[in-house]
């Protein structure tokens, strides 16, 4: 399986919000095409109701094996990416923990029990790269129907209701 890598920088928004069991909500904003020299969690703009963190790098691998998921996120409207952070230690510290292009992964991602998943929009640039990889490494694989064996119960079955599936024969 062939392998691509990159590294992006990550930047997050914690809002303030108004409930009665959470003070706060985090939300990617946007990827970097480049990583910065910035230390992670470095307070890049702060507001009365929001604070923009740049929150460290991560990387967007590609596999060929999924070069038809890839396709698929470009020929949308919009491509997107998708981030998942968790919490470290159930504490409010959060860590990184994906960044894909794989639209697939991504939704998986929203049922593992990340504490914080969203997407945005892929840069012009991050979508060229994975394009050029797409084109470099994707084959189209024609889908088999499987068939069924059958069991013993199946052919007792066919052996009562006779060619035409009605029992006695004829």
């Amino acid at each position: 399986m062939t392998e691509a890598s990159r590294q992006v920088g990550v930047v997050l928004r914690r809002r303030s919000i108004d409930n009665p069991w959470i003070d706060h909500m985090w939300s990617p904003l946007m990827l970097l095409d480049d990583v910065p020299a910035t230390a992670p969690w470095t307070v890049l703009s702060s507001e009365a109701d929001a604070t923009i963190y740049y929150a460290g790098s991560a990387s967007i691998d590609l596999f060929s094996s999924d070069t038809a998921s890839y396709r698929d996120n470009l020929a949308e409207g919009e491509p997107r990416i998708w981030v998942a952070l968790r919490r470290q230690d159930g504490g409010a510290e959060l860590e990184l923990t994906k960044v894909t292009a794989d639209p697939t992964e991504g939704e998986a991602m929203f049922e593992s029990g990340c504490d914080v998943i969203g997407t945005v929009p892929m840069s012009p640039d991050i979508a060229s790269w994975i394009a050029a990889f797409v084109d470099e490494f994707h084959v189209e694989r024609a889908f088999h129907k499987r068939k069924r064996d059958r069991t013993s119960e199946d052919r007792k079955r066919e052996a009562s209701e006779g060619p035409r599936g009605r029992k006695g024969g004829a």
